[in-house]
């Protein structure tokens, strides 16, 4: 064992020994042997329910107060849930006095449907309603645990008869209340769980769920929440979605019934758990922003979400900002994002890999001549990158940065997005050579500042051992038009005048460095733009020298002049061939 080698841990204290294997077994399969839903597509998305403001606010370390809970419904609203499940107002009074704040301060709109979570005891069932008071329209969600583990753990050995019987009794009384609710201008919806569905016997979870059918009497016109919750996450993603069709296929009056899941992640696939869930018949679907929730947690509806939209699947929930949910959610939980998130994540986005860099920036450059003059819909794509950044509020500054695993085309894009540098792609190697050996000797990831900044060190703008002090152009010496012009430079310390005559500015400057003895190159290339982003009078160019030996440099210079800009990059270019 590496740990043992290490000598942090003896194999005794992590691995896992032969007899603690046994006490695992495979969990049983459904008998589903035409399951339909591996062939179907998920082409709509399902009703969605936020339940981030769920009791104990979903077990986080330090709950949240009602000023935070009033700013996460907001953000909530915002994004363009329909359905919130506003906590367990029977748990606590800062539960009942939230969503009685809500309430009373008309903060729920009107096509907003607030939701509460409540066991199936009586006078829990009432303390909820009494904090309904005056609600528009509200989701009860009754539940109450049904597995064979909890009948005998939690309920002492109770049988399924005797947990029916609570299920039944707590939607006699939900009813009972309900019609006195309603009475008063409130519409109420009925949901029930059956806690710990993923490991129930499927035909007792059917039995209990239609014995709730029966007291709650549901049509097609007043549907109620069938909520099947994958409570423990006990097995793969596949087999909950055989539960699900299960279900789906065997209940009564399916089309009086919402099946709604609820997904967990103590196997780490809740995300695939909930889209198979959707694809074996789901109509709706409970989870939280970026996954939290008690243990591992709830679904991710960000993640699910949005790889609706990265289908083309418009899911009507906003996630156009994800960085400001993130800050509010942050704010708010006191839990923060993983890096590697799905879509939040702060390096999702970013490639440190050169030939990934190289083949995200050829991407872009492609879908930018694609999309000029397009007169339809390009659909997206772009090497490494599933939606494009920008639709979420992303920046493209996070998706190349520079290390010593970057590569060329990385440095290139940073310098031509963040800084207007558009380099010649010959130049892209010597540049991103010198810029990753400099992230390599730091040991570390380099800024978009500091990347600038060593372009600059070494490639532009030069000034040593040769350094351009002024220059003067005549442009009508000489015959046919040419140029003429007299520059003051410092060679090693040592002040010249030179001359030279020559058919451009640059053309010039190198006839007055050959009759001055020190032009050993040749001029192969020569590239200038305007610089986006900085000053409207800067400008940048290029030069590329090949030396007698056919050693090949490229240099560079910005300056506010066409002109002084080519001149300075034909000195840097010079300073990197001798020196």
């Amino acid at each position: 064992m590496i740990a043992e080698r290490l000598g942090f841990l003896s194999s005794k204290d992590i691995e896992m020994k032969p007899e603690a294997i046994s006490k695992y077994r495979l969990f049983p399969k459904v008998d589903l042997p035409n399951r339909q839903w591996p062939d179907r597509e998920i082409t709509e998305a399902p009703i969605w329910c936020s339940v981030d403001l769920r009791d104990g606010n979903q077990a986080l370390p330090v709950p949240m107060n009602i000023e935070e809970k009033l700013a996460m419904f907001d953000l909530l609203v915002g994004v363009g849930f329909k359905e919130i499940e506003v906590g367990f107002p029977s748990a606590s009074e800062t539960e009942f006095n939230f969503l009685r704040r809500l309430v009373e301060e008309n903060r729920i709109p009107d096509d907003v449907t607030v939701q509460v979570l409540v066991q199936a005891r009586e006078h829990l069932i009432r303390r909820s309603f009494e904090a309904l008071t005056g609600v528009k329209r509200a989701v009860v969600h009754l539940y109450n645990s049904t597995s064979p583990l909890q009948r005998r753990v939690t309920f002492g050995n109770a049988t399924q008869d005797d947990i029916r019987k609570i299920a039944v009794k707590g939607a006699e009384f939900v009813t009972e209340l309900a019609k006195e609710a309603e009475a008063a201008g409130s519409e109420i919806v009925m949901q029930y769980s059956p806690e710990s569905f993923s490991d129930t016997e499927m035909d007792y979870a059917l039995e209990i769920c239609e014995a709730v059918m029966d007291v709650w009497q549901p049509t097609p016109e007043r549907k109620l929440i069938l909520n099947l919750p994958a409570t423990v996450e006990w097995t793969t993603p596949n087999v909950h979605a055989d539960q699900i069709e299960w279900f789906c296929t065997k209940v009564k009056n399916r089309d009086s019934v919402i099946i709604s899941l609820h997904t967990h992640n103590d196997r780490g696939t809740g995300v695939a758990a909930t889209e198979l869930g959707l694809l074996a018949g789901a109509d709706r679907v409970e989870g939280t922003l970026f996954g939290n929730g008690e243990r591992t947690g709830n679904l991710d509806i960000v993640t699910v979400a949005l790889n609706m939209n990265s289908h083309g699947i418009d899911t009507g929930l906003d996630f156009s900002d994800v960085p400001s949910l993130r800050t509010v959610y942050e704010r708010t939980t006191r839990m923060t994002v993983h890096d590697r998130h799905p879509y939040a994540g702060e390096l999702v986005f970013t490639a440190f890999s050169g030939s990934h860099q190289d083949a995200i920036k050829k991407g872009f450059d492609r879908r930018q001549e694609d999309t000029r003059d397009a007169s339809e819909v390009i659909h997206w794509g772009v090497p490494y990158l599933t939606i494009d950044p920008q639709d979420i509020g992303r920046s493209y500054e996070a998706i190349i940065r520079i290390n010593s695993q970057s590569g060329k085309g990385g440095v290139a894009y940073v310098l031509d997005r963040e800084h207007g540098l558009e380099l010649p792609k010959t130049m892209h190697p010597l540049v991103g050579r010198q810029i990753y050996d400099l992230a390599d000797q730091l040991g570390r990831e380099l800024s978009i500042d500091e990347i600038r900044d060593a372009f600059y060190k070494y490639f532009a703008n030069l000034s040593e051992p040769l350094a351009l002090l002024d220059y003067e152009l005549d442009h009508h010496a000489g015959e046919r038009g040419q140029v003429g012009c007299r520059a003051e430079v410092l060679v090693n310390g040592e002040k010249k005048v030179i001359a030279g005559l020559g058919n451009g500015p640059i053309n010039a400057f190198v006839q007055a460095l050959s009759d001055s003895g020190m032009k050993n190159f040749s001029v192969t290339d020569y590239r200038s733009h305007a610089v986006r982003g900085g000053s409207d009078a800067d400008s940048a160019a290029y030069v590329q020298l090949r030396s007698d030996d056919d050693t090949i440099v490229w240099g560079a210079g910005v300056d506010p002049s066409i002109e002084m800009a080519g001149l300075r990059a034909l000195v840097s270019a010079w300073n990197l061939l001798n020196t």
